[in-house]
């Protein structure tokens, strides 16, 4: 029997304003698709995903989901 293979997921939660950031910094938000104060979206747990995150880890709060 083959093993399913799990896909993990990444709730990201947008905990601090991106007023007054760095430019690259509003991008990152905006490319993760976060556009308001506390809005919450869901990624796949991807090398460029962590790699956004890394760049905003003042801004963002971040959960693990698996499905």
């Amino acid at each position: 029997m083959a093993k399913k293979k799990t896909v993990r997921k990444l709730e990201i939660t947008q905990v601090r304003s991106g007023i007054g950031r760095q430019r690259k910094q509003r991008a990152t938000l905006e490319a993760l698709g976060i556009k308001r104060h506390q809005q919450s979206v869901v990624h796949n747990d991807t090398p460029a995903i962590r790699g956004m995150i890394a760049k905003i880890p003042h801004l963002v709060t971040v959960r693990e989901i698996e499905e």
